[in-house]
């Protein structure tokens, strides 16, 4: 028997199960974790519960730490960059009369990645736009037809 939290990323998306390490968290807590793609910031669906060593993979990553003001001031800083990096990349897209569609734009919490999610009836191939890439500490983002 294993003591977990469920975190969730998205509103309605997939729960995820962490190690509380002796905390006692409430439904609703914004909680800083550590996932594949680095530090996220996610919402506990699931308060402190026992469940059977077989519902979960082990090891369970531990809860990094409690959001704090601080966090959920960085994650408000993030969403307004996703929006400047959404104008950026419909533009590019319309200048390079790319045929797809932008859907969404993610910072991961710790700004180590830029994600651009996108729709398109065939392949888009961004080879020629690699050299468009634009590095620099505000934004690092890449290309990807497989985001």
């Amino acid at each position: 028997m294993a003591e977990i939290i469920g975190v969730r990323f998205k509103e309605v998306g997939k729960v995820y199960y962490f190690d509380p390490l002796d905390n006692k968290l409430n439904t609703g807590d914004r909680v800083i974790v550590e996932t594949a793609r680095g530090l996220e910031c996610g919402e506990v669906a699931t308060p402190n519960k026992t469940v059977d060593d077989a519902e979960i993979s082990h090891p369970l990553k531990p809860l990094i730490r409690i959001a704090t003001e601080k966090d959920l001031n960085h994650l408000a800083e993030n969403k307004l960059k996703e929006k400047e990096a959404y104008r950026i990349c419909e533009q590019k897209i319309a200048n390079h009369k790319l045929e797809m569609k932008l859907v969404n734009v993610e910072y991961t919490f710790d700004n180590s990645k830029i994600l651009f999610y996108f729709t398109a009836d065939g392949r888009v191939d961004f080879r020629a736009r690699s050299e468009e890439r634009r590095v620099g500490k505000e934004c690092r983002s890449r290309w990807s037809p497989y985001h």
